[in-house]
């Protein structure tokens, strides 16, 4: 007992101090600035009632997790495939997308023929971004979109450009935008559709009269078939082909991006080899369409280099990210054996 009186006391001072410490200020974002000039250009460009985009922002604080989750790290670690590949080609993933493609394979068929994408493809990506609805986020989209948008300068262009989305797609919906939740980049439902993507590209493929990303398996399926195909998707051709590849122009080659500009012989012409090897590689035929060379590099391992098609270059308009591209393109072929 005479312990316990003797920490207490001790912690007096401490508690004392905490008392007197004010509390942690609210952030009231309608009466700052950039958002006063973002309202104005919502009314004046939208029509919408300045009043009641006031009253949204009165109601909406910054979080501060958004910004830690979206800001690189200050220690970047050095990138690495089969690390990046291993968080989504995995036993997990490959078990969930067959099962996906089992129960859904009416509306994957149907959404294959209306679009050209592949049914693995397209199951894949769901797969990728949210084990299929296992992950959708949880975050208040405005409040997120909010805080990227006024309060983390080095994007907020892009993220002030998808509040003004979200608060389109809510009028367009219905509905108050404070009811949106997602991702701490305010991406929505089962693809993660931005609210830009969301009003361009997502579809009502259950025809039930609405569309809805975060219930509707079918409209997840026919949205991400439709941003593909709107995004250059090209039936029937080849996403990337594996290679081996060597030469004194190869790092000329892969320096030029991933977007898909020159044929194999373009590439051969410039002195660099190029032999398939992997999946298919029976077929000794490089298709010789426009590719891009791309290295996927990891630390103490040989580097891995696959030709990118036109197909691939359409996965990475979902992700900028030449990685993510691959790992849907793995975890595709995993769940279609």
């Amino acid at each position: 007992m005479k312990k316990t009186f003797a920490v207490v006391c001790s912690l007096w001072p401490m508690l004392f101090l905490l008392a007197l410490a004010p509390a942690a200020a609210k952030i009231d974002y309608a009466q700052r600035a950039d958002v006063k000039a973002f309202i104005e250009s919502m009314q004046t460009q939208h029509g919408f009632d300045p009043r009641e985009l006031s009253r949204w922002f009165a109601q909406t604080q910054p979080i501060p997790n958004v910004i830690k989750a979206i800001r690189p790290p200050k220690n970047p670690g050095i990138r690495s495939w089969q690390t990046y590949r291993s968080r989504f080609v995995e036993p997990i993933r490959i078990a969930a997308g067959r099962r996906f493609m089992r129960e859904y394979a009416k509306d994957l068929d149907e959404a294959e023929t209306r679009y050209g994408v592949p049914a693995a493809v397209i199951a894949a990506i769901i797969g990728v971004e949210t084990i299929y609805g296992k992950n959708m986020g949880n975050f208040n989209s405005f409040a997120a979109l909010t805080t990227l948008a006024f309060d983390y300068p080095p994007r907020a262009p892009l993220f002030r450009k998808e509040l003004e989305e979200l608060l389109l797609l809510a009028r367009d919906e219905q509905r108050s935008p404070l009811d949106y939740v997602g991702s701490y980049a305010g991406a929505l439902g089962l693809p993660q559709f931005l609210p830009s993507s969301r009003r361009r590209f997502a579809v009502d493929f259950d025809q039930d009269g609405r569309i809805d990303l975060v219930e509707s398996r079918q409209d997840a399926i026919g949205s991400v078939a439709n941003f593909l195909a709107q995004h250059g998707w090209q039936k029937g051709q080849p996403i990337a082909v594996r290679v081996l590849a060597g030469g004194d122009g190869l790092q000329t080659l892969i320096d030029e991006g991933i977007a898909p500009r020159m044929t194999p012989e373009a590439m051969l012409a410039l002195g660099v080899d190029l032999q398939k090897v992997g999946a298919g590689a029976t077929d000794r035929e490089i298709p010789n369409q426009p590719a891009a060379l791309i290295d996927f590099v990891t630390p103490h391992a040989a580097t891995e280099y696959r030709l990118g098609y036109q197909n691939f270059w359409a996965i990475t308009r979902y992700n900028r990210s030449s990685f993510y591209a691959a790992s849907v393109m793995d975890l595709a072929e995993a769940i279609a054996r």
